[in-house]
């Protein structure tokens, strides 16, 4: 199998089943900042950080392709001609989310409580923490925005939503483990 297929040449790619749509598509440009979320969290997992955190960001990239799968859907595609789902076995599901929030919740015990913002950085590992989280929080914008158009599974968009916040609670616990500097963010009086 070629990499190129000369396909997209023209400004179109195609969907899961099929239908061609612009590359500039809202659906495309969703699912392509899922596929730059995974890299990012791809590169948080490669830093020197505990093993445990490896473990958790590599169940995290794989959920992440389920939901570019499901990005990648059309509603009018998600069930092939004999009736079955075109996705089958694939889908983001409560307990995806419970793990999220659960390593949250044991990061947080760890930690003081959190009582001013603080600015990106200090460490080169928790800045691409910092930036994991943004990519995320506007993949997740796109995920809402494809939905007005399009519905999408609910726990899709809930499972970014909670992602984003495991990613920022990362970068704090990240911060305190590699006795790295956080600075707060004092507004001017």
């Amino acid at each position: 199998m070629k990499i190129y297929t000369k396909t997209g040449d023209g400004g179109t790619t195609a969907l899961f089943g099929g239908t061609r749509v612009p590359k500039d598509h809202i659906r495309i440009d969703s699912y392509g900042t899922v596929d730059e979320l995974n890299s990012y969290i791809g590169l948080i997992r490669d830093q020197e950080i505990d093993t445990h955190y490896k473990e958790v960001l590599i169940e995290i990239q794989d959920r992440l392709f389920t939901v570019g799968a499901i990005l990648a859907t059309p509603p009018e595609k998600e069930l092939l001609k004999n009736g079955q789902p075109r996705l089958k076995n694939l889908g983001i599901i409560e307990s995806d989310l419970l793990l999220l929030e659960n390593e949250i919740d044991a990061m947080e015990l760890a930690l003081p409580p959190m009582t001013h913002f603080v600015l990106p950085g200090g460490h080169t590992t928790v800045s691409y923490c910092h930036i994991a989280r943004c990519v995320c929080r506007r993949a997740e914008r796109l995920a809402v925005h494809l939905n007005h158009d399009e519905p999408i599974e609910e726990l899709t968009i809930q499972y970014l939503n909670r992602l984003s916040d495991y990613l920022f609670v990362l970068a704090r616990k990240l911060t305190f483990d590699l006795q790295a500097e956080e600075v707060k963010w004092i507004p001017r009086k």
